[in-house]
């Protein structure tokens, strides 16, 4: 049992850090993916305004905004491809649903990876491989 706990720990851990190893155009990139996938609209940034009021949202992250009464999403990207990714209650419920969807997939990813490192038998290798 406590060997199969420092394993759950160390796959999580190596996870973690390779999550932390991405730089923040690759993260930028997979959550794009996620948003057009919701129906985001994209907006490329063709004015120097744009540009200016894109530089006050939090970059990759999605915020509410208010337009007639309604609320929309939005999504400001100043590091893949520079534009505004907009989006309505359908789109936002979409995504969050396909970012659920994508979290199961890399769980199961994690499981098989931990699972075929379980089944590696160490002892064939004799003494002293630790060492290497």
């Amino acid at each position: 049992m406590k060997h199969r706990l420092a394993t759950v720990l160390t796959a999580l851990s190596a996870s973690m850090l390779l999550a932390a190893c991405a730089t923040p155009v690759e993260r930028a990139n997979e959550k794009n993916d996620l948003l057009s996938a919701a129906g985001f609209r994209i907006v490329p940034v063709t004015t120097e305004q744009q540009r200016v009021q894109l530089q006050t949202l939090p970059p990759n992250r999605v915020v509410q905004k208010i337009k007639d009464g309604r609320v929309i999403f939005v999504y400001a990207d100043p590091y893949a491809c520079g534009c505004l990714y907009i989006g309505d209650e359908t789109a936002w419920d979409n995504y969050k649903r396909e970012q659920l969807q994508q979290h199961f997939i890399d769980q199961e990813r994690m499981n098989a990876e931990m699972n075929e490192n379980a089944a590696w038998n160490w002892s064939m290798w004799g003494p002293g491989w630790w060492a290497y």
